[in-house]
């Protein structure tokens, strides 16, 4: 493992060969996997799980409630979200849940609403704006975000 000095990693629940950048702050009970790239100026809060060989590009926030899967590809500036009516300083009982399954990549700049399930190997296009489920295999862009094909497996 290797933890930038001006990096923040309060967490020891990372694994192997995994490299956290500058300028990262990684909240005491997340949890990453083996072999993930974790770029610069990233936050991961404490209720997240990171699977194994997992990118993480710069400008990325993963909030409380997201769990990623092996082998994901999440591009700059990807916006997650966990709460669907916001108010300030009104938080909720429990925040929802965002799934990430296995082999997802997430283009650059996309907004990812809450509660949903990204299918195994679906690619989100850069931009797009996921506010439901996104099925295995399927391609999605635009706002809100729907499929234009499925890939092959």
């Amino acid at each position: 493992m290797i933890i930038h000095p001006l990096s923040d990693v309060q967490s020891t629940n990372i694994g192997t060969d995994t490299r956290i950048w500058q300028f990262s702050v990684v909240l005491k009970d997340a949890v990453i996997g083996d072999n993930c790239n974790v770029c610069a100026h990233t936050l991961i809060e404490n209720d997240v799980v990171v699977g194994n060989n997992v990118t993480i590009k710069s400008g990325v926030y993963l909030w409380d409630g997201i769990r990623i899967d092996d082998d994901v590809f999440i591009g700059p500036c990807v916006a997650f979200t966990n709460d669907k009516t916001p108010r300030s300083k009104q938080y909720p009982e429990a925040f929802l849940s965002t799934t990430v399954k296995k082999g997802v990549s997430i283009g650059a700049n996309a907004t990812i609403l809450p509660g949903v399930t990204l299918g195994e190997y679906c690619m989100i296009g850069a931009g797009a704006v996921v506010t439901k489920d996104v099925p295995a295999y399927a391609v999605v862009v635009g706002n809100p975000a729907s499929v234009i094909r499925i890939l092959e497996k």
